[in-house]
């Protein structure tokens, strides 16, 4: 049986490259995965992106994956950060462990500090399940929260995206996302954190302590660091992997997702921050329910 990584490709397509036909089997993807989810929401948040890595089937071109990204500028103690947020990534389970959409957020991430070579670039996510928090953990060097309680001068960054994206949900006191029990989340089936999880891995307990009440949908806050050095560095882990040591790289599902990809990722964005960003701000009406942001897993 080939491996999934030889079978999906994954490719990054600005919003307005989208079709509606694209959107509605995105939507079936995402239907299978979380509860309390509905068409408007899904597009209403997509449109607000900037765009979106489409994993499809090599044999038919069929989408069997995807992840929004919005890229926006920040002022954070009066000097300008890029930010790259995600928003939803979800991948079919026949998919997980594929390494397509990890090195293709990694060469996304390259580009723009190719691009800004002079502004610190920081991945922004939030987390309600632990296979995304994984991603972070596995994929990134610096990044908070950490397990070790490393790089806490990070920490200043969470409130005030959390509050610029999302406005009145962060809740400082619980260092968490709460959206209310309406809020999408994660089917029970889904990447649930059992005993054998938690034994396994040090950094899935650990975002378990940080986000007890993921099952119910809340979400964790992370930011993760990027750089020329960390680039080289990744570069370096992911070839040593891939040529020299490939039993181990096939297996691990915390190698899933955007990096450096897997609890469901992504011409114009809609995010709403009071600072200058790339995006315009959010409607009345979109300020009024909280915007669907998640990963998969």
């Amino acid at each position: 049986m080939s491996k999934p990584n030889n079978r999906i490709t994954a490719r990054y397509r600005p919003i307005g490259r989208i079709s509606p036909a694209d959107v509605l089997k995105m939507y079936g993807i995402f239907q299978n995965y979380y509860e309390n989810s509905d068409l408007d929401t899904f597009v209403s948040d997509m449109s607000r992106k900037t765009g979106v890595f489409l994993l499809r089937r090599r044999s038919d071109q069929q989408i069997v994956g995807f992840s929004t990204v919005a890229k926006m500028d920040m002022l954070v103690d009066g000097k300008r950060i890029k930010g790259v947020f995600s928003g939803d990534t979800i991948i079919e389970r026949e998919y997980w462990g594929s390494r397509a959409l990890p090195l293709a957020f990694f060469l996304y991430l390259v580009r723009t500090i190719l691009r800004h070579p002079l502004t610190p670039v920081f991945w922004l996510l939030i987390s309600k399940g632990y296979k995304t928090y994984l991603l972070l953990a596995n994929n990134f060097f610096r990044f908070y929260p950490h397990p070790q309680n490393q790089y806490q001068e990070y920490q200043s960054l969470i409130p005030q995206y959390c509050e610029r994206l999302f406005p009145g949900y962060y809740d400082a006191s619980r260092g968490v996302l709460d959206f209310g029990d309406t809020y999408q989340r994660l089917k029970d089936d889904v990447a649930p954190i059992t005993e054998q999880v938690r034994q396994a891995s040090a950094a899935a307990a650990f975002f378990e302590t940080c986000n007890p009440e993921w099952h119910r949908g809340t979400e964790l806050p992370c930011v993760g660091r990027i750089g020329f050095s960390d680039a080289f560095r990744y570069l370096f882990r992911y070839l040593h992997k891939v040529w020299l040591k490939p039993s181990q790289g096939a297996v691990q599902s915390t190698v899933v997702q955007p990096t450096v990809a897997a609890d469901p990722e992504p011409p114009a964005v809609r995010v709403a921050v009071p600072v200058r960003v790339i995006s315009a701000a959010l409607t009345q009406h979109d300020r009024k329910r909280p915007p669907m942001v998640r990963s998969q897993q």
